[in-house]
């Protein structure tokens, strides 16, 4: 018999993936259990202060307490995900502390502070799921568990209870094929290296940067495993992969009765075929698949797949007959699970809602604030449930900034209208490492009575972000630099069309009317940089005592990368006008300007670890067991970030540059080198009173991957003297300080 919605979600959420939890409080002893474990990994000298009691959820939702005097704190949640959300609501607002991805602030006394009155929440939104499908190689395909390790710690404190995981779908389907006709060696050659893999399994493309071996499956698998349990034993459910019908080659020639449709091209590349779902075939791979990836990952209550993805073909095969088919299979395997989609263009598409049931989807909207006519989720897709989603950058991009006005306006309105369906939020960058305002922010939505309050919640960031001075005031220069903060880069609105900040242009293909580094990101200023600029000096004023934390310091680094990348977009149409109007003189000066930013640029993201080109290919290097495999696995990382794919699909499919990214060694190595080879060229041109010779860039480009030296894999530098060095430069002057 069918689950009703509220049975199936509050099952959902009482048991993830394995995860129970109690039915009435109980004390977990300090040191022990999920939630003391993580705090001993964040704060281990203050273990011994904290006491995590699970108790149960209220009307089916969510709750954490936190209470207590000073070094004598309990924090009680209905899962340890739940307890640290609780714990870090408590470290921001009470303690001044905080953690994200990029950065934290951990100056604590000895004694942690009481609590005055019990800090309690009420998590107004059964879902909260994170990451979009192409987390896995924008973010970092070759993690380490430590790094995974972090980013839990990181998502629980901020309050996440579903999570993507697409690590290790490369061995489910691996070994699944090869009971279909298929030997090791041609699935391995199938198979994409691990930076590309999060398009093939959207069904886009396939083998690019393989052949992958057996120890790499093996190895990802077992990390797969260890990153689903942890999530598990956080009471957080790891979203697995579903099975839709992606077949290797041939598949239809090697197994009788099978019915495959092909899918065209994706950006220059040839896409896998789809098995008809109708079939008696696709049950039988369906079933294998779930059954394979229970043994190497374990089973989930939650399973992301998109039919047809960015203009998949259906053929003669009845859309809605298929995803039945789809969902049947699903079922089967995983009665009580959910079926999650992806919001995106056309997707899900009518044929879909219609066939299935939409009680049991649940659709995560990336286009929540993208565009201005998106305004009624419930009609669109028949009242099924759905997660008001953000995609604040695209490939992973460097750039700051995100729509938060609309956040804070659209989901409260939309959460609380009459009838409707939206039970969840979905934070969904495409590289989710960085903008950590964006991410506390974003998060807050599910745990706000009300709407956020945009100007005081914006003051309030940095006494956590950086620490308290004085009568534990945050301090006022801070908060003047994020009042700037916030009025631009974070003050953008849907209302053209844009959810992502616009790039830099140092990373760009050259061309003297080049308005954009990757192929579909906005080509205007979606904001004011001589007004953001201000937030420089302020940051500089900040009091020397709270400059100390790596928080403070990702943030200086942020603002001074984003302001020295404004100068691309202010430079280059002087230079162009220099060229035009044939004034040599002038053009030296101002291509000699240019690089002058561009080495400021390189030496500041080399004082950040997250922003160094040589910890991304090292730690790609480090999972291979040869030399050779080291090799490929390296240029798969790098190509991913630089031309995407062989030339089709970097030149005709646009594709190179979409994850541009300001690093150190992509500034100073390629993008250097792209621009120094374009001006080089025009001065010469100008020189000899002739047009310029055309530059095969995807040549030069392939060459440097290929070819270039290892580039740093330790920071360098002090980005506090880095970032006077640009605001004098551009004698900025920082605003009045606030709050007093």
């Amino acid at each position: 018999m069918p689950l009703s919605r509220r049975t199936l979600l509050a099952s959902l959420t009482l048991t993830g993936a394995g995860a129970v939890a109690a039915p009435a409080a109980t004390a977990s002893a300090h040191g022990t259990g999920e939630a003391a474990r993580a705090l001993a990994r964040l704060l281990p000298r203050h273990t011994d202060q904290v006491t995590f009691r699970t108790t149960a959820r209220r009307d089916g939702a969510d709750v954490f307490r936190v209470l207590g005097g000073a070094g004598a704190l309990v924090v009680e949640g209905t899962t340890p995900a739940v307890q640290l959300t609780g714990l870090h609501r408590y470290l921001r607002h009470t303690a001044r502390a905080s953690f994200s991805w990029n950065g934290a602030q951990t100056r604590l006394p000895a004694r942690l502070p009481g609590v005055a009155e019990p800090i309690v929440r009420r998590a107004n939104v059964r879902h909260r799921f994170v990451f979009n499908d192409t987390n896995e190689g924008y973010t970092g395909p070759y993690r380490t568990w430590e790094r995974w390790e972090h980013t839990l710690d990181v998502l629980a404190l901020h309050g996440y209870n579903e999570v993507f995981l697409s690590l290790g779908a490369d061995a489910v389907l691996h070994r699944v094929f090869q009971e279909f006709g298929y030997s090791a060696a041609e699935l391995s050659a199938w198979t994409p290296g691990p930076a590309h893999q999060p398009w093939w399994l959207l069904q886009n493309m396939s083998g690019f940067g393989g052949p992958v071996t057996r120890q790499l499956l093996d190895a990802r698998a077992a990390l797969a495993r260890r990153v689903a349990d942890r999530a598990r034993a956080l009471g957080m459910t790891p979203v697995l992969p579903g099975y839709f019908g992606t077949v290797p080659p041939g598949f239809a020639d090697r197994n009788p009765g099978a019915r495959t449709v092909p899918q065209g091209d994706w950006c220059g590349f040839r896409r896998p075929d789809w098995l008809d779902p109708r079939g008696e075939v696709f049950a039988r791979v369906a079933a294998r698949f779930y059954a394979v990836q229970g043994e190497l990952l374990g089973t989930s209550g939650m399973y992301k797949m998109d039919l047809l993805h960015e203009g998949g073909q259906a053929g003669d095969v009845p859309v809605g007959e298929a995803a039945r088919a789809v969902e049947t299979a699903l079922r089967t395997a995983r009665p009580g699970a959910v079926w999650a989609l992806l919001g995106w263009q056309n997707n899900p598409r009518k044929e879909i809602l219609d066939a299935v049931d939409r009680d049991r989807l649940f659709v995560v909207d990336g286009l929540s604030d993208r565009f201005p006519d998106v305004t009624d989720r419930e009609a669109d897709w028949g009242g099924a449930p759905y997660a008001f989603g953000s995609i604040w950058n695209f490939g992973g991009h460097t750039a700051m900034g995100a729509n938060t006005p609309d956040w804070a306006e659209l989901y409260e309105t939309w959460r609380t209208r009459p009838g409707s369906a939206l039970d969840g939020i979905a934070l969904m960058p495409e590289g989710a490492d960085n903008n950590p305002a964006a991410l506390a922010l974003f998060s807050d939505l599910a745990w706000t009575e009300g709407r956020v309050d945009l100007a005081e919640w914006f003051a309030e960031w940095p006494a956590y972000r950086y620490g308290t001075g004085p009568g534990g005031r945050a301090d006022p220069y801070a908060v003047a630099a994020w009042d700037v903060l916030r009025r631009t880069a974070y003050g953008t609105t849907r209302a053209d069309s844009w959810s992502e900040p616009h790039d830099g242009l140092f990373g760009a293909r050259p061309g003297l009317t080049v308005t954009t580094a990757a192929s579909w990101s906005p080509g205007r200023l979606r904001y004011d940089p001589e007004e953001f600029a201000r937030a420089l000096p302020a940051l500089l004023a900040v009091a020397p005592a709270l400059r100390t934390g790596s928080g403070y310091r990702y943030d200086l680094l942020d603002v001074t990368r984003q302001v020295v990348s404004h100068r691309s977009r202010q430079l280059l149409p002087r230079i162009r006008a220099a060229y035009e109007a044939k004034d040599r003189a002038r053009f030296t000066e101002l291509t000699a300007e240019w690089f002058r930013w561009m080495e400021l640029l390189e030496k500041a993201v080399a004082t950040d670890p997250g922003h160094l080109l040589g910890r991304w290919t090292a730690e790609a290097r480090s999972w291979g067991s040869s030399r050779e495999e080291r090799d490929r696995l390296a240029h798969d990382a790098e190509t991913l970030l630089t031309v995407w794919g062989p030339r089709q699909a970097a030149d005709e499919g646009g594709l190179r540059d979409y994850a541009n990214r300001e690093w150190s060694g992509l500034v100073s190595g390629l993008y250097t080198l792209r621009w120094r080879t374009y001006f080089d060229g025009l001065d010469a041109a100008l020189a000899e009173g002739r047009e310029p010779e055309p530059v095969d860039w995807y040549a030069l480009e392939e060459k440097w991957l290929r070819e270039h030296p290892p580039c740093a894999t330790e920071p360098t530098g002090d980005i506090v003297a880095i970032a006077a060095q640009v605001r004098d430069a551009l004698g900025l002057k920082a605003p009045a300080p606030q709050g007093r």
